[in-house]
């Protein structure tokens, strides 16, 4: 593994042996075990979208590996007045050792490990958040133990979230059941990789991709940069709750996971959302550890 570009790019083998290792760094971080497997060395973050978890994750993350993480906003760089990003890699390949970047083409991670020397990890593009996957399977293997004979469902938008959600689980060995309105599908790509896998299916019944699930998973109905859509949305995705209609129809001890932030009573209730909080946060807390064990994996 050279970069973390989309979870297409990763083998069952290389998502279980990240898993792995952010488990054991987690254990660490729990018993005051230093683990400086980074000293001396720089991650530049680049946020051309901004964001509460990925910035202190990574930030503190680089920290307890005992390496520095620099922020860098589009109004810090050339790039946010014109520079090719083929240009902007080049020139940080020499001073940084790894790269972050949090944007909204997926086209511009691609060419920033293309044309930079070192590794590159996709923090969010429209496309795909596999940082948030990997932290939402350490999570799942958390709490029930393992992936086999497990099934996830997620209702609503088919969104960068959409597609990661069904790379990761369908190779990480879980059934897959996703419920998207017509026009909010996911991906085509994602979509033909998924034919590969009897067990994944694509409807338009929450309630019907709901049976049977052992995880539930949902996103904001708009994410970053659609806020211009949101009354459309509320429109197309009335009925894509996850509410006590659709717990009813999970199996009993259904978990239930958000990558945040979450607006309460339109893709979640208040009511699911608290009575799953624990599972939750712990979610959120994984993405530190998830990505300590990518930058581990990339840049020691």
């Amino acid at each position: 593994m050279k970069h973390l570009l989309k979870m297409l790019d990763l083998s069952k083998e290389e998502i279980i042996d990240i898993l792995n290792l952010a488990d054991q760094l987690k254990y660490e971080l729990k018993h005051s075990i230093p683990h400086p497997h980074l000293k001396g060395r720089s991650l530049g973050m680049i946020f051309q979208k901004a964001s509460t978890r990925t910035r202190v994750s990574f930030e503190t993350g680089m920290y307890q590996l005992g390496g520095h993480a620099l922020f860098l906003s589009a109004s810090d760089l050339q790039i946010g007045r014109g520079e090719p990003v083929q240009d902007t890699a080049r020139v940080l390949s020499r001073y940084l050792d790894g790269i972050m970047i949090r944007t909204y083409k997926q086209e511009e991670v691609e060419n920033l490990a293309e044309y930079g020397s070192i590794p590159v990890i996709n923090g969010l593009t429209d496309f795909s958040h596999p940082c948030q996957v990997l932290a939402d399977l350490m999570t799942i293997r958390e709490f029930k133990g393992q992936f086999d004979d497990l099934k996830m469902c997620f209702i609503g938008d088919g969104n960068n979230m959409a597609n990661s959600l069904i790379v990761g689980c369908l190779k990480a060995g879980m059934s897959v059941s996703a419920a998207c309105p017509e026009g909010y599908r996911p991906d085509p790509q994602v979509l033909e990789f998924a034919k590969n896998y009897d067990c994944f299916e694509l409807t338009d019944s929450p309630i019907k991709a709901a049976e049977n699930a052992d995880v539930l998973i949902t996103d904001v109905w708009a994410s970053m940069g659609q806020e211009g859509e949101a009354e459309k949305r509320k429109i197309a995705f009335k009925g894509y709750q996850i509410n006590d209609e659709i717990m009813a129809a999970a199996k009993s001890d259904a978990m239930v996971q958000h990558c945040l932030p979450a607006h309460r009573e339109e893709e979640i209730t208040e009511k699911v959302f608290e009575a799953h909080a624990n599972e939750i946060f712990e979610e959120a807390e994984n993405r530190l550890h998830a990505q300590k064990a990518v930058m581990v994996k990339l840049m020691a």
